[in-house]
């Protein structure tokens, strides 16, 4: 019998405790707030580890990282970048194109923690969908931006991005930025179930086009354990990427290959029968074992 969105992960934690049930959620808000620990060591303490911020940054004053989107729009306008900017977009394009669909979105993004908050709140309070949108719709947007940089020569995005806005609002303090970041999260509480991250981010489109080759993938290593209790679906921000692997035949692939998927590892935490691993994209192999 399928548990209701709101004990999602409940069965885990009782059958294979607190631990098993949080790991990956552990490890990403460690890896999230690791990240702003970097950041703001510099203006708090004076000891500069990432000096800038999500936009564009500087690592201990020798490597550069600069957002792919920004770039593209950079170049969409015709406004040629300094090469240390480009450096730092090729950096940052060959990290996330060899770690895996959307690492970004699950382990750095400042926001994935807000949209993260409102569909837990969402859950626990019952929420039934209120509105739908196409998940293409980011990709849409990403080209939309891309264009509308060409026409007009700006960085459109720049002008609305909540990801850089709440960025810079937890480095230097917030101001207008608040109402962008409760915007965002009133729209995934009460209008779309991960309305943003799921159906709008460009940022999150652009970054499932550079990992959609990525090494680490989300394997379904026991399809035949599944009991379909539903918390993989419950709690996965892009649900539809489980549908194939989970209940395609014996013969076709395990992995979840899906550039949607943002490889945030829940599913693996809240199945209590451990149907879910991480593993490469090469261990294709089905399990037929029932181990």
């Amino acid at each position: 019998m399928a548990n209701s969105p709101k004990y999602a992960g409940k069965e885990a934690r009782e059958k294979l405790g607190w631990w098993y049930a949080n790991r990956f959620l552990f490890w990403r808000r460690l890896t999230q707030l690791s990240i702003l620990a970097m950041f703001l060591s510099g203006p708090y303490f004076g000891v500069w580890i990432l000096k800038g911020n999500y936009s564009s940054s500087l690592l201990l004053d020798l490597i550069p990282m600069t957002d792919p989107l920004i770039m593209a729009e950079s170049l969409a306008t015709g406004f040629m970048p300094t090469m240390t900017a480009l450096l730092g977009a090729l950096i940052v394009v060959v990290l996330y194109a060899i770690l895996g669909s959307r690492v970004f979105c699950a382990w750095v993004c400042p926001l994935n923690i807000v949209t993260d908050a409102s569909a837990w709140l969402r859950r626990k309070l019952e929420i039934r969908q209120s509105a739908k949108l196409p998940r293409s719709l980011r990709y849409a947007i990403l080209v939309m931006i891309l264009l509308g940089s060409a026409l007009s020569g700006l960085l459109l995005w720049e002008w609305l991005n909540p990801v850089a806005a709440l960025g810079r609002a937890l480095i230097y303090g917030f101001g207008a930025t608040v109402w962008l970041v409760l915007a965002v999260f009133l729209f995934d509480l009460f209008i779309v179930e991960h309305g943003w991250c799921g159906h709008l981010c460009p940022i999150g489109a652009a970054y499932g086009v550079i990992g959609a080759k990525g090494l680490f993938r989300i394997k379904v290593e026991h399809r035949q354990q599944c009991d379909n209790c539903m918390d993989c679906y419950n709690v996965c921000p892009e649900p539809q990427v489980l549908r194939d692997p989970l209940h395609a035949k014996k013969s076709e692939s395990p992995l979840v290959l899906s550039k949607d998927c943002i490889s945030c590892g829940r599913c693996i935490d809240v199945c209590p029968e451990k149907v879910f691993i991480f593993t490469t994209r090469f261990n294709h192999s089905v399990n037929h074992s029932g181990e």
